[in-house]
């Protein structure tokens, strides 16, 4: 997650008809309670990949996964869930360390978080998934197209990097991204207790608008879950294993994904980056850079991100 790359360098690498009503069932879920899922679903929890994994799983059809960023939780697809939920079995779940999921010391590199979704798919008989992920999310979503692509289906990518892919480092070692290397003990003690005001950073720092961000009551849901005991530690561990990731995805790199591949970013975020790596790993890229949006793309301009989403993962 990150800020604008096309000032300074910030500038680093840089069916009409049918979406009224799809814009209109978007807005009905954005007012919907923080706490409650969304009309068809239901809360599971499995074990797999020595975790435990709390999910929602609603829908009928072709399946669907959604997979969250750092600072959020499932809860951000809510939007996003009934529309898929028309013609998909969407299943969103919490990532190994976040929400509702069991915190445990180690896993947090993305390939071995890809294994924990492939063993929840595959515990529920889907042989063959489409993917979404955004943020941390995303690097998830393409270790999971990349080990498993006889797996995938579809993979779309919003909004972050690519460890390992391309110029990386540019990103990685970007002055105003100092939280990537914000990790240990030391930092853990400065933001217990403070989690907001850490959060608050990401919110706001990272989008166009900190005015239409992550809504006032998101933000009260997503700190009380990372200030679950081992929340933020694991949120760190995120960081901490991007290294280890730049090395897995290098080699994973090595073998271009040959399923249809969207790529969504934000102007005022990563721009075309995103873009450019994933035409570096992929042979069908579609990239589109969203108007005047940040990082957060659900959340900033739910107007453009939902009907692209909804076009692309109904395509065949």
């Amino acid at each position: 997650m990150f800020p604008s790359f096309t000032a300074s360098r910030r500038t680093l690498l840089a069916g009409a008809a049918g979406l009224g009503a799809t814009l209109l069932m978007a807005s009905t879920a954005l007012s919907a309670p923080a706490s409650a899922a969304p009309r068809g679903f239901e809360e599971r929890q499995a074990d797999v990949n020595g975790v435990r994994l709390r999910y929602l799983i609603g829908g009928k059809g072709s399946p669907v996964v959604l997979l969250h960023g750092y600072t959020q939780t499932s809860h951000m697809w809510q939007p996003l869930m009934p529309l898929l939920a028309q013609n998909h079995t969407v299943i969103v779940p919490d990532l190994r360390g976040a929400g509702g999921s069991s915190k445990p010391a180690s896993g947090y590199d993305k390939k071995t978080l890809a294994v924990d979704i492939h063993a929840l798919t595959s515990s529920l008989g889907l042989e063959r998934v489409r993917i979404v992920g955004h943020d941390i999310g995303l690097m998830v979503a393409y270790a999971y197209a990349a080990q498993f692509p006889e797996a995938t289906e579809r993979l779309v990518l919003m909004d972050a990097f690519l460890p390992g892919i391309g110029d990386w480092k540019d990103v990685w070692l970007l002055r105003d991204l100092w939280h990537f290397h914000f990790t240990g003990e030391v930092p853990l003690a400065l933001v217990k207790g403070r989690e907001r005001i850490y959060f608050e950073h990401f919110w706001n720092d990272f989008a166009a608008d900190p005015k239409h961000s992550v809504p006032e009551e998101d933000r009260r849901l997503y700190t009380k879950a990372y200030a679950q005991p081992g929340g933020m530690r694991a949120g760190f561990e995120y960081f901490k294993n991007f290294e280890r990731d730049a090395q897995d995805f290098a080699q994973l790199g090595a073998t271009p994904l040959t399923m249809p591949v969207l790529v969504l970013t934000g102007e005022k975020a990563s721009g075309t980056t995103l873009i450019e790596q994933a035409k570096l790993v992929a042979s069908h890229v579609q990239g589109q850079v969203v108007p005047g949006s940040g990082h957060w793309l659900m959340e900033e301009a739910p107007r453009v991100v939902i009907p692209a989403l909804v076009e692309f993962l109904s395509g065949q």
